[in-house]
């Protein structure tokens, strides 16, 4: 951006671009039917911004502003270039004959309060490549720059642009249309939308490399979009069960890490310093997850997440039944790691024999031997039993799977002890 702009006027500029982004970009999609066109008009848009806001002022509805702009941009493109339009024409017209868009339902889901949910949907459809999903999604509905999402996944700024390049250019030679999936299809569709955003709160929660063991930036993020999937789709209980979730798991980020940024224990956790409302949204949330039909997945989680946030510490935990709730999120989406953790709160009702011989019985699972938490549990219980030497054995070994330094740390000191 222009480096004559002042602080306050840039400072305003990109408070609206963060907040308005995903919605202009969308609106430009769904008026023009091309990712790569809507973005570079919407860089433009900005440009014009920081050129005429600080002169002018800030208008009073700056999104307008925005659009408006990059439309006349976008119909100013098309006009130089009439073979472009003609091939934009043609695709929009393959793609809306193939497969048009859904009527409104008795869920409202025809009923869009804005064009994001569309965008969604496209940036995550199932003939992308996984990874590059969530690239889109961080890229285009989260505004994060390519850069920005380099660093997110810790790969070069050319592999992520490579990524995004590839993404798109699916999406225009597979024909994908920017639609939301009709009601026959969404049940089939949104577990996908809703797992990019999980995925991305996990990297944020959990770091999977780096020299900090959380990504506020990126957990923030996924918060953002899980608010706006929630609100695009109130209908939807799963939508809510995973903003939920997230804000059940996010409430306690400033107790999760020490001062020198090394991991705190649940049980360790001064949660004093957990934030209250944010559990209380969350908490509102879980019961809209939970009330009119069976539970999902996101919701179940969700509802361990408040029992834990409930309790006043970890012996007044009702563990009882947070096993009852993994029994039935075993059902829902068996997997190694819900076994795991299951493990864990069955030894805090049970002892730790009991969760040690839940975790010994995974032994043979491929897909847990690269996966630290599970080592790092079974020599946490190995230690509650005395067995001091296999818990030795147990740390090492989770110290050659850890990926950040705050992680590696803690477990030198558990070794030291």
């Amino acid at each position: 951006m222009p480096g004559e702009v002042p602080g306050e006027a840039r400072a305003a500029v990109e408070a609206v671009f963060r907040e308005e982004r995903g919605l202009l970009l969308a609106s430009l999609v769904r008026r023009f039917g091309d990712l790569d066109l809507a973005e570079e008009v919407t860089s433009e848009a900005i440009e014009a911004a920081l050129r005429h806001w600080p002169a002018e002022g800030v208008p009073a509805r700056p999104g307008a502003w925005l659009l408006t702009t990059a439309r006349r941009r976008a119909v100013d493109r098309l006009r130089r270039d009439q073979a472009y339009a003609a091939r934009l024409a043609v695709l929009r017209a393959d793609a809306e004959r193939a497969e048009p868009g859904p009527a409104a339902d008795a869920s409202g889901v025809g009923e869009l309060p804005d064009e994001r949910l569309q965008l969604f949907f496209t940036c995550t459809h199932p003939a992308l490549a996984a990874e590059d999903r969530t690239a889109l999604t961080l890229r285009c509905l989260a505004g994060l720059t390519t850069p920005e999402v380099a660093r997110a996944f810790l790969v070069p700024t050319a592999t992520m642009a490579q990524r995004i390049v590839r993404a798109k250019k699916k999406i225009r030679e597979a024909r994908i249309p920017f639609r939301v999936p009709g009601p026959d299809e969404l049940p089939e569709r949104l577990p996908g939308v809703l797992q990019v955003v999980y995925s991305v709160f996990t990297e944020g929660y959990a770091a999977s490399s780096g020299p900090r063991l959380q990504r506020l930036d990126l957990a923030e993020e996924a918060i953002r979009l899980a608010r706006i999937l929630h609100r695009l789709l109130p209908a939807e209980r799963e939508s809510a069960g995973l903003l939920a979730l997230l804000l059940l798991v996010h409430a306690r980020r400033d107790a999760r890490t020490g001062p020198e940024g090394e991991p705190v224990l649940l049980e360790d956790q001064d949660r004093g310093r957990w934030d209250r409302p944010m559990i209380e949204e969350g908490r509102a949330l879980v019961v809209q997850a939970l009330t009119g039909g069976p539970a999902g997945p996101y919701g179940v989680q969700a509802a361990i997440a408040a029992l834990h946030d409930e309790a006043a510490d970890v012996a007044a935990t009702d563990w009882p039944q947070i096993v009852a709730l993994y029994d039935v999120l075993r059902t829902l989406t068996p997997s190694p790691v819900v076994e795991v953790n299951r493990a864990v709160a069955v030894a805090m009702r049970d002892g730790p024999g009991a969760g040690l011989a839940l975790l010994d019985a995974l032994a043979g699972e491929p897909r847990l031997r690269a996966y630290p938490p599970y080592v790092v549990a079974r020599g946490d219980l190995l230690s509650r039993l005395g067995r001091e030497e296999e818990a030795a054995d147990a740390y090492r070994e989770a110290l050659e799977l850890a990926g950040t330094e705050p992680e590696r740390a803690a477990l030198r000191r558990k070794l030291g002890e």
